[in-house]
């Protein structure tokens, strides 16, 4: 693929592969995720692989946008989608399996849980959160099942390629272990999404641009880049009572999403450019509430350094 060398790529009318412009290739509509909470819960936590979770891990297991556990998925996906309906009428939906580790489970309760969203009306697909090490042979078969049946992704957090970072926030798995996981998938053709934080302890401007870079050589089709929330009640605010935390500054976010932009392969799907916490948990960086300022700072960004995504990708 040649690439323009002072001409944007445009994906509609941003500089980037935005979520948004891709449903709308896939589907013709507007699309958007149902966030449910299945009741998973992680080995991470339970004591198989480690105990206390990732350090910036909520106790709702980066769930606490996703439907209630005391409701039941249907009645989630109910509640969600109408909220979702009054912005987007017409839209189509994604069930997204969020909180927790949503294939720490056998088969037949993995199944019981997905093919109930899967015949809500207006389901185009699924999405699915999981960790590397909780993908046995029988339910990645199951998930090619799923895979030849409708639109499918699986999302992993990797965070971060460092693994004295990994095992600061407790990570409890390695990147050799993520990249397996990734190549297991891939056999059957699979969609991953990688998520990654910008922001970890301890983490220098080109030790997260490195984690990036890893992530754009991968043979995944999407990226989340998360900003590092430090909420109330994790692991991380001792870690940040100990100095080993420093918030990012809002401009000095933007700029690293951009140089994270530019290093990207343009196909690759960004899912998301930031993150959001609950009001009431979140310690800081406070500016994060502001979501609608940083995303449109990063345009403003792109724009004024007339760059794009996969603008350096490979040199180009």
């Amino acid at each position: 693929m040649n690439l323009p060398t002072s001409s944007p790529l445009l994906w509609g009318d941003k500089r980037f592969h935005t979520w948004n412009y891709e449903m709308r290739e896939q589907f013709d509509n507007k699309v958007f995720k149902v966030m449910l909470d299945a009741g998973f819960t992680c080995p991470n936590r339970d004591g198989s692989i480690a105990k206390g979770g990732c350090t910036f891990c909520s106790a709702r297991g980066s769930g606490d946008f996703a439907g209630s556990r005391r409701n039941d998925l249907v009645t989630q996906f109910n509640t969600i989608r109408d909220r979702q309906h009054q912005k987007w009428p017409n839209a189509k939906y994604i069930g997204y399996f969020q909180a927790y580790t949503n294939t720490y489970a056998p088969v037949e309760e993995l199944r019981e849980y997905f093919e109930v969203i899967l015949k809500q009306p207006g389901v185009v697909g699924l999405s699915i959160a999981t960790r590397p090490d909780c993908l046995p042979d029988d339910v990645v078969e199951y998930l090619a099942q799923l895979n030849e049946r409708t639109y499918l992704w699986i999302e992993m957090g990797l965070q971060t390629i460092h693994d004295s970072t990994s095992q600061l926030i407790n990570r409890a798995h390695d990147t050799k272990c993520y990249v397996e996981a990734v190549e297991k998938l891939r056999k059957h053709n699979i969609r991953v999404c990688t998520h990654i934080i910008h922001g970890l302890p301890q983490e220098t401007h080109e030790m997260m641009l490195e984690t990036t870079r890893a992530v754009a050589n991968m043979d995944v089709q999407g990226i989340k880049i998360h900003l590092l929330h430090l909420m109330r009640k994790t692991p991380m605010v001792k870690q940040y009572e100990a100095g080993l935390l420093r918030f990012l500054e809002q401009d000095e976010y933007i700029k690293l999403i951009v140089d994270s932009l530019e290093i990207l392969p343009p196909d690759m799907v960004v899912h998301r450019l930031t993150g959001d916490a609950p009001r009431d948990l979140l310690i800081g960086p406070m500016w994060s509430l502001k979501k609608w300022e940083v995303l449109n700072g990063i345009d403003a960004e792109l724009k004024a350094r007339n760059t794009w995504q996969g603008k350096y990708w490979r040199g180009y």
